[in-house]
């Protein structure tokens, strides 16, 4: 018997395996040694190239974004393309926050009657205080106290009435006199749909009052006579500047100061002119935030920031230079050039506010009605 042990077969095995990994790992390490630096430039290349793509894989950071609707009158397109480009710049400089504003343009009772019908508006500028009243009461969708949340009734530019005639003004028309000579036809849109209409009824109505010692008589004799000689009766305010600048009908447009200034820039100042009556009415064409609809959708602090945004000196200059009428005192300055002159009343002091004069003047069997079905 010999001195040796016999380990068996299983750890001869065993031991035979732990020698061949021995020498495996051995070869590596020396192959590894003689290549230390390519393998050192190809760990330095990997890293680069997984950062790469660990940067290319990673979430693209973004702004918030939030969309409202602003539901709006016939000739304010052009006014809030510029007010809305101006205030999501303002707003994502100072909130962060990405601002997209859907506009919705029409006849300003039309599109009361669809906000109340169910149109998603976060704000509403419309011509006319009357129409957001609706809102409000029919609706049900704000405050009825809505005019006082913001300065100057919630109105934060004004205009007024006036007329375009064509070029070298063929018919001699000076004044409101002389809209109702018996060769005149007259363009205006019909004020049981158009916010505009309605501030021209009145302006018509209420300077034939001043012009005959308050009689209502003498007043419904003159509007009488005026809508007798409108053929045609559009929606909005910018379908009758269609109608006569663009269809070539009628012989004066009775119209928005701005619609005006529009008219001539549009079509051609070769091709109409401006006439100021001496007196003429104060439109002021109101904004509210549409409460219901805001604070069911989130959007009420956007909403709220808008509005007051159209009270700043940056956007009462856009209000300026799109012919409205700015609020502001010193941007007003720069502006009062470019308005005439023009004695305006109020629809306070001469019908006692909207709402007495949307029931006697525009509501069913009103007096627009009356004079109208009897032409």
């Amino acid at each position: 018997m010999s001195g040796s042990i016999d380990r068996g077969p299983k750890q001869t095995q065993k031991r035979s395996v732990l020698t061949r990994f021995w020498l495996r790992f051995a070869s590596f390490e020396r192959a590894f040694h003689r290549n230390e630096r390519a393998f050192k430039r190809f760990s330095t290349i990997s890293a680069v190239g997984i950062s790469a793509l660990l940067l290319t894989a990673a979430p693209v950071v973004s702004w918030a974004e939030t969309t409202i609707r602003n539901v709006s009158y016939d000739p304010t397109r052009e006014l809030y393309a510029a007010i809305n480009a101006a205030f999501s710049k303002q707003y994502k400089a100072t909130a962060h926050e990405d601002v997209k504003i859907i506009q919705s343009h029409g006849g300003s009772g039309k599109q009361a009657r669809a906000v109340i019908d169910g149109q998603d508006a976060d704000v509403v500028t419309l011509a006319l205080a009357a129409d957001i009243d609706a809102i409000a009461t029919k609706g049900k969708l704000l405050d009825e106290g809505w005019q006082k949340k913001l300065p100057q009734n919630s109105a934060p530019y004004t205009s007024t009435i006036v007329f375009v005639v064509r070029k070298g003004n063929p018919k001699g028309i000076h004044d409101w006199a002389d809209l109702i000579k018996p060769d005149v036809k007259i363009i205006v849109p019909d004020p049981k749909s158009s916010g505009g209409a309605r501030w021209a009824y009145l302006a018509a109505y209420g300077q034939a009052l001043k012009a005959n010692n308050n009689s209502n008589e003498k007043a419904v004799e003159y509007i009488t006579e005026f809508y007798k000689r409108v053929p045609i009766l559009d929606t909005g305010a910018r379908g009758s500047t269609v109608t006569f600048a663009q269809r070539q009908q009628g012989d004066v447009l009775v119209s928005w100061e701005n619609e005006a200034f529009l008219t001539l820039q549009e079509f051609g100042a070769d091709n109409f002119e401006i006439v100021s009556p001496k007196v003429s009415i104060l439109a002021e064409p109101p904004v509210a935030v549409v409460d219901r609809n805001v604070d069911k959708k989130g959007t009420r602090g956007v909403a709220e920031a808008y509005l007051k945004y159209l009270y700043t000196a940056e956007a009462q200059e856009i209000i300026g230079k799109n012919f409205y009428r700015p609020r502001d005192v010193e941007v007003a300055k720069k502006f009062e050039k470019q308005f005439p002159k023009i004695e305006l009343f109020t629809i306070d002091e001469v019908f006692g506010g909207w709402g007495k004069a949307q029931a006697t003047h525009f509501a069913d069997g009103g007096v627009f009605d009356r004079i109208y079905r009897k032409k």
